[in-house]
This record gives C-alpha cells, structure tokens and sequence, in this order.
C-alpha cells in the first residue's frame, strides 16, 4: 500500500511571484493567484498543508471586468449593527479601494477555514506600479490569456 507523501514544513520552498493586474480579467486573475496561494501548481501540493507562494499584485486600480459589471455589480458589507448594510458598485469601490476588489475575489476562492485564512495573509495587492517587497526578490507570474480576448 502507497503512503501520501507529506512534506515536512521546513522543506517548503516560498517563493515570491508579483503580478501585473493591467488589462487582466478580474476573475481569470484572481483564480490563477487563488491556485498558486494554494500550491495547487507544485508537485508537493498536501490539501491540508500550507504549500502555496506569495503574490505580489501590482496595478490593481487597472483591473478590468466584462459586460456591465462596473455599474452592476455590487459589493455589500455589514457593520453588524441593525441597519448596517453598506452597498457600493464595482466603479465606486474601484475609486475608492481598488485593492479590495481583488483581494474580495481571491478571498472566495480559497478555503472557508482556518487553512484559508493563512493562505489569505500571503496575498498583498497595491495600487500603482510599485510595492515594498523588493528584498525578497519575486519572480513576475505571467498569467495566460485566451486566444480573441484583449
């Protein structure tokens, strides 16, 4: 009988991936950067383990959706409170937070637990084309397009 082979945790190697959000489609984007958070992309990939990368995305203010989704779709929080219901459009939360957008797509891509949340802190998303994680030295994380769009 085979064993699953688990990775202990010191042997994980991190690496540092920085992904330009220009022209990208918001939910192709977010799905790739779900997956390598993950570690769906190695071949040491444990669903229970923490295995993923970092990603580093840049541009986000230049995230783009299809069809009407800038004056449809909707963002909703609660305060809490009775009556706290907040709604704002993909426009206004895209004047207003753009890095939101992105991490609020890859949040609901990642598993609803504990494990999910870890992966969460590994994602750091930046309006404009620059970030402070120079020193770690990512590698730019191409994401594939298909073929007629653009």
């Amino acid at each position: 009988m085979n064993k699953t082979y688990l990775p202990p945790t010191d042997a994980i190697d991190r690496k540092w991936y920085v992904v330009d959000a220009k022209g990208q489609r918001l939910g192709r984007l977010a799905s790739e950067i779900a997956m390598v958070l993950r570690g769906k992309n190695k071949p040491s990939f444990t669903p229970h383990l923490d295995t993923g990368d970092f990603v580093v995305v840049i541009n986000a203010e230049e995230i783009d959706v299809t069809g009407k989704k800038r004056e449809q779709k909707l963002y909703r929080r609660h305060s809490g409170r009775p009556g706290g219901m907040k709604v704002e459009t993909f426009n206004k939360l895209q004047d207003r937070l753009p890095e939101r957008i992105i991490e609020q797509a890859v949040k609901g891509m990642l598993p609803k637990n504990t494990l999910g949340r870890q992966l969460f802190t590994k994602l750091k998303v930046y309006t404009g084309p620059n970030h402070p994680h120079q020193a770690q030295q990512p590698e730019v994380l191409t994401i594939k397009t298909i073929p007629g769009e653009e």
